[in-house]
């Protein structure tokens, strides 16, 4: 099993980061996807498509926590195997929320490992970042609102 586990700092307040997390339709805003979109359900049990270029992934949410954690599974889409990932939301002490994303999966074609971690590891690191950032914007376009 390959295990990757990246962090991102955020001084937005952990509920404005989880808005942005739990809602497929801004991920194109913070993370490198063309497009997204709920194909089916919604919560827990949710199936997600990302869409980037050609190349189009399928997701389940597993577990939605408000402010805390969401949880999911890969079910197509990327060369690996029983991909499962999550996305911890932390609160800072005075202000802000620490972003810890974690994935596990294995390589579904032999000896490309290395080579699938490193890229899903880049992918996330940015997306991690992509997510902290637009929740500071939206959480000062709030503040600007008075809301």
């Amino acid at each position: 099993m390959i295990e990757l586990e990246v962090t991102a700092r955020s001084a937005a307040p952990a509920e404005r980061v989880f808005q942005l997390l739990a809602d497929v339709t801004t991920w194109p805003a913070w993370a490198r996807f063309d497009a997204a979109e709920v194909e089916s359900g919604a919560g827990v049990g949710e199936v997600r498509v990302f869409r980037s270029g050609r190349v189009a992934t399928r997701e389940r949410v597993t577990a939605l926590e408000p402010s805390r954690r969401l949880a999911y599974e890969l079910l197509s889409g990327l060369p690996v195997v029983g991909h499962q990932a999550e996305v911890l939301l932390t609160a800072l002490e005075g202000r802000g929320t620490k972003i810890r994303w974690r994935s596990s999966f294995e390589p579904a074609i032999p000896g490309t490992g290395r080579l699938v971690r490193r890229r899903l590891e880049r992918f996330v690191a940015e997306a991690a970042e992509g997510l902290a950032r637009a929740a500071e914007r939206a959480a000062a376009a709030g503040r600007a609102r008075g809301g």
